[in-house]
């Protein structure tokens, strides 16, 4: 049974995920991973989801401010030994509901051409693809996505 828990940047079991998202992601986006991993800071994200099987850390994902009407979906990960299981889409539904509930109309993110599973996963979940924006606006690798809540 995977349950979901509302935590916050300070969590433990997020840092420790966020940890290995980075390590893969640094292995996914080579020399551009330092360019990605300065928008990636966690501190003081208030809205963290974390997933559990038995107790177990296994995935997680954020949200946070991107404007007065979106909230921005963030270090979304699954670990490797459980994916294909749905985990990423419960941990995305509950993150889009939890904008909702905020008040938000949408929600944003960007992910890399490196990443089809993510891709695959924005796009089996409504996500439309739109211009890049901010700091992904001309960045090659990049693609962002958003949704209406």
């Amino acid at each position: 049974m995977i349950s979901l828990v509302k935590t916050d940047s300070s969590d433990r079991d997020f840092q420790s995920l966020v940890k290995e998202l980075d390590s893969d992601l640094k292995v996914r986006d080579g020399d551009e991973h330092d360019f990605y991993h300065q928008f990636n800071k966690i501190d003081a994200i208030k809205h963290v989801l974390v997933a559990y099987e038995n107790e177990i850390a296994i995935g997680c994902g954020a949200i946070k401010e991107f404007s007065k009407d979106a909230m921005e979906v963030k270090r979304m990960y699954v670990l490797p030994s459980h994916r294909g299981k749905g985990i990423a889409n419960k941990i995305l539904t509950g993150l889009e509901n939890w904008a909702s509930e905020l008040g938000y109309a949408s929600c944003v993110l960007e992910t890399g051409k490196k990443q089809p599973e993510a891709i695959a996963l924005y796009k089996k979940s409504g996500y439309r693809i739109i211009p890049n924006y901010g700091q992904y606006i001309g960045i090659e690798n990049s693609i962002c996505f958003e949704k209406t809540v």
